[in-house]
Formats: C-alpha cells, structure tokens, sequence
C-alpha cells in the first residue's frame, strides 16, 4: 500500500506547486495592478458593446449560431489531422469513412449556407 501511495506522491507536489503558484499570480496581480477605470479604457473595443452594460440583456442569435458554426467545422479540422497522419495504416475503410464523414459535414455546411445562417446583415 505505501508504494501506491508513494507513486501519487510526485503528482501531489506538482498540483499543490500549481496551486501555489496560480495563487501567487492572482495575488501579485491584484494587489500591483491599477484598478482605476478611465474613459478610453471603458470604450468599446471588439465586441462593438460598452464595456459596462446589463449583463441580461439579449444578444443576436447570430453570435450562437456562427459560435456553433465554428465548433463544428472546429471539430471537423480536429478529426481531420489525426485521419491524415495514419491514413495509410487505415487503407480504405478509413478513408471511405472520413469522405461519408465530411460529405455529413459539407451536407450541413450548404444547408446553413442556403438558410442564410452564414450571411450577416
């Protein structure tokens, strides 16, 4: 039982080192930042939102729909490197399954096109 126990030991460190660590940082962090808020700081920036708005207030559902978008076709590139680093121990089951796989995807992708989830007005 102690050579189990001692085995976990070095993962113990490492998480209670990280801890302490982060703890550091947020700490060093708040107490060295500058927590004064001026005009140019507060302006909107990417997003096209004031910086300090209602938090409830409602979005366009576009935004949901090209994050959605994006995790999808995010997913697919995803799925797509580890299929083309062994495609040629797989042979041709796994590449026929990858094109039914991405033909799933391109199906997909035109329907959105053609129902206008793509288009920002």
């Amino acid at each position: 039982m102690q050579s189990v126990l001692g085995s976990y030991a070095p993962i113990l460190i490492f998480g209670a080192l990280a801890i302490v660590i982060s703890a550091a940082m947020l700490g060093m962090a708040l107490f060295s930042g500058h927590q004064k808020p001026y005009p140019e700081k507060t302006t909107a920036y990417e997003c096209g939102f004031e910086a300090f708005d209602d938090a409830r207030r409602r979005f366009d559902v576009r935004f949901y729909l090209v994050a959605i978008l994006f995790i999808i076709f995010d997913l697919e590139v995803a799925f797509l490197f580890p299929w083309a680093v062994s495609l040629s121990r797989i042979g041709y089951f796994g590449f026929f399954s990858m094109l039914g796989f991405l033909s799933v995807l391109g199906i997909g992708f035109l329907y959105e096109w053609r129902k206008g989830a793509l288009d920002w007005d």
